[in-house]
C-alpha cells in the first residue's frame, strides 16, 4: 500500500482568510504531478491549511472599533489596520510564563495539532510530515515543535499518533521567515527544531529530509538563518536567495507576499515533496 505525504501549510501576518492557501495547494498538487509522474496525487498527498489568524480576528476588530472612530476619530485608519493586523499578531502571540491552557500561544499552536490530527485520519498516522510556513508562521510553527521536542506540550489533547507527536516531521520549508528577530529575546538562541526528527530514522530509514529557509533580499521581513547561531548552521540545510512576486513587487519590499505566488518557490517545494515520498514508498517495502 502507498504510504501518503501529509502537508500543513502555515500563514504568516496580516488578514488571512480560510481559503488563504486555495491556490497554492491547487499547485502543489499540480507540480506534484508533473515532477512524480502520479496522475491521482490525492491519493498521494494531503494537504492541510493552518488558519491561525482567526485567534485574534475579533480581538482585533473589537481594538478598531473601540479605538479608531468616536471619540477619537484617528487618521490614517488603513495603515492603522496594516498595524493592528500585523503587528498585534506578534504582539498577542507572545507566551507568559507559566504557560496554560487559556493564552493565545497554545490557542494559535491548537490550530497546528488540529490540522496534524486531520492529517493522521486521511494520510495515516505514520505519514512523513513536511511543513511550509510563511513570514510569522515560521516562528509559530518552530515553537510549536521546539514544544513537541523537548516536551514542553502543555495541550490536553492527546497526542495519538507519531505524525500527531511531529515524530513524523521529514521536510520544513520557511518563506520569509522573520525567526532571526526572535532570537533577540534569549540569551543563547542555539536550540533550533531538528529537522528531519529524531524518530524519523526508524519509521523511514531512507527519508534524508530537511530544512530550506527561502528569502527575497528585497524583502525587510525575510532572513537568512543558518548563520544566526553554529547550530542553525547546522540545523538549516540551505538559505535560498529566490525573487518572488510580480512586476510590481519583485523589487521592493511588498515581495513580502509572494512565496506562496512564485513558481520557483513551488517547484523547489514541489520536488522536494516528491523525493521524501519516494523515499517514503522505498521504506515502507
Amino acid at each position: 500500500m502507498t504510504q501518503k505525504l501529509a502537508v500543513i501549510v502555515i500563514h504568516g501576518l496580516g488578514r488571512q482568510k480560510p481559503d488563504f492557501a486555495k491556490d497554492f495547494i491547487t499547485n502543489l498538487h499540480e507540480g506534484f504531478r508533473k515532477v512524480s509522474g502520479e496522475e491521482h496525487t490525492e491519493s498521494r498527498l494531503v494537504i492541510q491549511p493552518v488558519h491561525w489568524a482567526k485567534v485574534f480576528q475579533d480581538g482585533e476588530k473589537l481594538l478598531e472599533k473601540n479605538l479608531f472612530y468616536e471619540p477619537y476619530h484617528l487618521r490614517y485608519l488603513d495603515l492603522r489596520r496594516i498595524v493592528v493586523h500585523y503587528l498585534a499578531d506578534a504582539v498577542a502571540y507572545q507566551p507568559l510564563l507559566p504557560l496554560d491552557e487559556e493564552q493565545n500561544y497554545t490557542a494559535v499552536h491548537r490550530t497546528i495539532f488540529d490540522a496534524l490530527q486531520v492529517l493522521a485520519q486521511e494520510a495515516g498516522p505514520n505519514a512523513p510530515l513536511c511543513v511550509i510556513s510563511h513570514s510569522l508562521g515560521t516562528v509559530v510553527a518552530s515553537n510549536f515543535f521546539y514544544d513537541l521536542q523537548s516536551g514542553r506540550v502543555i495541550a490536553n489533547a492527546g497526542f495519538d499518533s507519531a505524525l500527531e507527536r511531529g515524530d513524523t516531521l521529514s521536510l520544513f520549508y520557511s518563506c520569509g521567515t522573520t525567526l532571526p528577530l526572535w532570537s533577540l529575546r534569549y540569551h543563547d538562541f542555539d536550540q533550533p527544531i531538528r529537522v528531519p526528527s529524531q524518530q524519523v530514522s526508524s519509521l523511514y530509514p531512507n527519508i534524508k529530509g530537511g530544512w530550506i529557509n527561502f528569502f527575497d533580499k528585497d524583502d525587510i521581513l525575510a532572513y537568512p538563518l543558518r548563520k544566526v547561531h553554529p547550530e542553525y548552521e547546522k540545523a538549516v540545510t540551505e538559505d535560498r536567495d529566490v525573487n518572488v512576486g510580480d512586476i510590481r513587487t519583485n523589487w521592493n519590499p511588498f515581495s513580502h507576499s509572494g512565496y506562496f505566488k512564485s513558481d520557483e518557490v513551488t517547484m523547489a517545494i514541489v520536488k522536494g515533496m516528491v523525493k521524501v515520498w519516494k523515499e517514503a514508498n522505498q521504506s515502507s517495502r
